[in-house]
């Protein structure tokens, strides 16, 4: 199982391949600490990545069984994913980044113009 420690819920592809959504309390808890707003010393940014970490495994009320996620595919600010990727690793749980290829579609429309779309399919998992 790979649990989702980004901001955006998995999209259906992601979900195919085993990624889990947090439950709702803990997604919510999730987004307000990759909302970094104010400078982060290394020290916070420590203590931020091991808070996000230990969403992953405390409490599995997101499972059917108490089963620890293997991975968890990750995704944010820059400077705090090495951080979380130690925290993470630290818990033996290895670190993911999805990888997504973007297609352009061309919906033709009644008044004859062309809307063109970017539409983002997920490919695969890249280890952190």
């Amino acid at each position: 199982m790979i649990v989702n420690l980004t901001q955006h819920r998995a999209t259906p592809e992601q979900l195919a391949a085993g990624v889990v959504d947090l439950p709702e309390p803990k997604r919510k808890a999730l987004v307000r600490a990759l909302t970094i707003e104010t400078l982060p010393s290394k020290a916070e940014l420590e203590d931020l990545a091991w808070h996000i970490a230990s969403l992953s495994f405390t409490d599995a009320d997101y499972m059917d069984t108490n089963v620890r996620p293997q991975a968890a595919m990750i995704g944010g600010a820059p400077y705090l994913m090495a951080p979380l990727v130690k925290a993470l690793q630290n818990e033996g749980i290895k670190a993911l980044y999805a990888f997504s290829q973007r297609e352009s579609v061309e919906s033709h429309q009644p008044d004859g113009t062309v809307v063109k779309t970017n539409v983002f399919k997920h490919v695969g998992f890249v280890e952190a």
